[in-house]
Parts: structure tokens; C-alpha cells; sequence
């Protein structure tokens, strides 16, 4: 089976298109050979390593899917071998440095008022 129709219908791309121009960017890797076609053949055991956002994913194909059917159906068409990678925050907590916020001002205001009395 090509490789663009196989991860089109594993869903790890909303299009067949979108596969396509993946595997040709020439990120992709079957069985750690990489490869830029779409074309390429991909037969039962094969592992491919690709990235998917911002995950480098790792599969193992366990099956050819006859046709693009709903998700637990392409979940038995591999075996996922990612590592669970630790997620980030995007955005740091706030560590009290910094410019202060009005309700921050608003208490140091009440606490100074309270020493001077």
C-alpha cells in the first residue's frame, strides 16, 4: 500500500493531500530509511517515524486498512511506540517578580496604611 494512503487512513492526517506533502518534505522514515515519496510501499511490520506537530511519532504497522473508516477502526491498523514525553507549560507561572498588579497595589496600599496607625 502507499505510504500516504496508509497514514491517511491510520488518521494521522485529515487528507490524503496533507499526507502526501508531508512524506515529500522528506521527514519521514520507514523502517529508519528515509524517503521524500509518497509512493513509497509500506507492508505489515514496517515502523515509521514521522512528526506530527510537535511530537516525533513512532508507529508500527500492524495492518492494511481496506478503506478510511472511523477511529477505533484506524487505532488496529498500528501499534504506537511514541515515548510519553513530558508537556510543558506554555506560558511560565507567574513568580510574584515583576510589575505588580492593581489588586497587588490595592494590598500593599492596606498593609502600609495598617503600620502607620
Amino acid at each position: 500500500m502507499r505510504l500516504d494512503k496508509w497514514l491517511w487512513q491510520a488518521r494521522f492526517f485529515k487528507s490524503r493531500s496533507l499526507s502526501a506533502k508531508a512524506v515529500s518534505r522528506g521527514h519521514m522514515r520507514v523502517n529508519s530509511v528515509r524517503t521524500d515519496k509518497p509512493a513509497h510501499r509500506v507492508g505489515v511490520g514496517d515502523t515509521l517515524t514521522f512528526p506530527q506537530g510537535r511530537v516525533i511519532r513512532v508507529v508500527r504497522v500492524l495492518a492494511l486498512g481496506e478503506r478510511r473508516g472511523p477511529s477505533p477502526e484506524a487505532r488496529m491498523l498500528y501499534e504506537d511506540l511514541t515515548t510519553a514525553q513530558e508537556t510543558s507549560p506554555s506560558v511560565p507561572r507567574y513568580d510574584g517578580g515583576g510589575r505588580p498588579t492593581k489588586k497587588d497595589r490595592r494590598r500593599m496600599e492596606q498593609t502600609g496604611k495598617a503600620r502607620l496607625e
